[in-house]
C-alpha cells in the first residue's frame, strides 16, 4: 500500500494523480489552500477506494508552516512512498512587467515556496533511504520567452534545483522525477484558446504515475513536448529574439 502525499491537490492535475492512487488503495495526505475542497477531494477519494484520506490547508507561501505541516503529514501516513508537489500560478505576465511586488510574489509562489518545502522534505526522505519525489515545472522553464518569462524563469530555478536533488538523493534510494507539462486544459488557462498541442489533465496525470511507476529521471507530457522544446532552445538568439512564441 502507498503513501502518497500531494501538496497543491486541488489542482485538477493532481486530482486526477490522487483518483489514480485512489483506484490503486493507497493512503492519501492532501494539501491545498480550500478545506471545502479538500474535504470533498476526501470524500470522492474515499468512495474510489482509497484506504485513508487526511488533508489540510495551507498556503504554501507560509514558509514558517511548512515543517509543522510536513510533520503532520508524514506522521497520519506514517512515512511517504510519493510526494508530488503540484502547487502554482499563472502570472500576468504584463502585471509583473510593472510591479515589483507582483513579480516577487508569484516568482515565490511558483519557485521559492517549492524549494523550501523540497529542502525539508528531502531530508526526511534521505533519512528513510526510499521513496519518490515529483515535482511539476514546466516546458516554459525550457526557454525564457517574452509573454511568460516570469513564469519561466521560476520553473527554471524549480527545474534545476531538481537536478541537483536529483543528484543527491540517487545515492540515499529516492528517486526525483522532474515533471514537464506543456499546455493543459485547466481551470488556470480556461481562457486559452484550445488546439492540437492541449492536453486533458486525466492524460497528464497517467504520465506522472507511469513516470513515478518506473522511476524516471525528467519526463515531457505529452511525449511529444520534448521534441517540440528541442527545437526551441536550438534556435539561436539571434533569431529567437525576433520571433513571437
Amino acid at each position: 500500500m502507498q503513501r502518497v502525499l500531494i501538496i497543491g491537490a486541488t489542482s485538477a492535475i493532481a486530482e486526477a494523480v490522487a483518483r489514480i492512487y485512489a483506484k490503486r488503495g493507497a493512503r492519501l495526505f492532501l494539501w491545498g489552500r480550500s478545506s471545502s475542497k479538500l474535504q470533498a477531494m476526501a470524500d470522492d477519494l474515499g468512495v474510489r477506494g482509497a484506504v485513508a484520506v487526511g488533508h489540510a490547508s495551507l498556503d504554501v507561501n507560509e514558509i514558517q508552516e511548512h515543517a509543522s505541516m510536513l510533520d503532520r503529514a508524514w506522521n497520519e501516513l506514517g512515512g511517504i512512498d510519493v510526494l508530488l508537489i503540484a502547487h502554482g500560478t499563472l502570472p500576468d505576465q504584463h502585471q509583473c512587467e510593472i510591479a515589483v511586488d507582483i513579480a516577487l510574489r508569484e516568482f515565490a509562489t511558483n519557485a521559492t515556496s517549492t524549494i523550501a518545502l523540497l529542502t525539508l522534505a528531502a531530508q526526511r526522505m534521505e533519512q528513510a533511504g526510499k521513496g519518490s519525489i515529483a515535482v511539476i515545472s514546466s516546458v516554459a522553464g525550457d526557454r525564457g520567452r517574452a509573454n511568460n518569462y516570469l513564469y519561466g524563469s521560476a520553473k527554471a530555478a524549480v527545474t534545476t534545483f531538481l537536478s541537483g536533488l536529483r543528484q543527491r538523493l540517487s545515492h540515499h534510494g529516492v528517486n526525483v522525477l522532474t515533471i514537464k507539462p506543456g499546455f493543459v486544459d485547466t481551470p488556470m488557462t480556461r481562457d486559452f484558446k484550445k488546439g492540437a498541442l492541449w492536453a486533458k489533465p486525466s492524460a497528464v496525470a497517467s504520465g506522472i504515475v507511469n513516470a513515478l511507476d518506473k522511476r524516471l529521471s525528467s519526463v515531457y507530457l505529452p511525449w511529444f513536448w520534448q521534441g517540440i522544446m528541442i527545437i526551441i532552445r536550438s534556435i539561436p538568439e539571434s533569431i529567437f529574439k525576433r520571433l513571437r512564441l
